[in-house]
């Protein structure tokens, strides 16, 4: 099956392991299109650094009375069981996903050719930030907002986020938004030449640069 007809889940989270994650946001795409979308704030469970807040627009006070993110394993859990996690530069979310819940419950592994597969962790990731050079050559860029602007994609970003973003948090460093983003990203390699007839074995192996850890993944080693 190639991996456009998969359901693959973007996620993006701010915060960090200090503050705990104050927000996050998941989109969850099939055949190119997105199919469902939902985020919210977290309590914080640290301190949130000053220089955080100026980048993401989040403090303890936003987000006093929201209930904190440990809340939701089965909400994710529940993503994961039905397919593979993805992400813009995905080492950020795994190693926050991780920080408060090392191990998923038992899901199947979307890596393995294997009837049957089954991995207890949260990867291995779908990584836009890795796959965009691979389809775009060395020189193209790699932040979110300038892929988004080269691939022409900034209008039907706002117009997404208009309809699914609370008003406050329509912009980059905004979970939601961000995942919207990262979504819009992965729908549109499937018009790359080539790229929709891939396995989704071959776009997560894709998703890393590490030769040892690509070849890894071929052979069903876990990471």
């Amino acid at each position: 099956m190639p991996w456009p007809d998969h359901l693959i889940h973007f996620v993006d989270f701010e915060g960090s392991v200090a503050s705990g994650i104050l927000e996050y946001g998941v989109v969850s795409l099939r055949g190119g299109e997105i199919v469902a979308a939902r985020g919210r704030l977290c309590a914080a469970t640290g301190r949130v650094r000053p220089e955080d807040s100026a980048v993401h627009g989040l403090d303890a006070a936003a987000t006093a009375g929201a209930a904190p993110f440990a809340a939701d394993f089965e909400i994710f859990a529940g993503l994961r069981g039905s397919g593979p996690l993805a992400a813009h530069f995905a080492n950020a979310e795994n190693t926050m996903l991780k920080s408060v819940w090392p191990y998923a419950r038992t899901a199947p592994d979307f890596s393995r050719e294997e009837p049957g597969a089954t991995s207890a962790e949260w990867g291995p990731w779908i990584d836009t930030g890795r796959l965009y050079p691979q389809a775009r050559g060395a020189g193209a860029p790699v932040k979110l907002a300038e892929l988004i602007a080269g691939e022409g994609l900034q209008a039907r970003l706002d117009a997404l986020a208009a309809e699914l973003c609370p008003e406050r948090r329509r912009h980059y460093h905004a979970a939601l938004y961000d995942a919207l983003a990262g979504a819009l990203l992965l729908a549109r390699l499937v018009e790359t030449p080539g790229w929709a007839e891939k396995s989704l074995r071959w776009l997560i192996e894709h998703s890393t640069l590490d030769a040892e850890r690509r070849e890894g993944l071929r052979q069903g080693e876990l990471f």
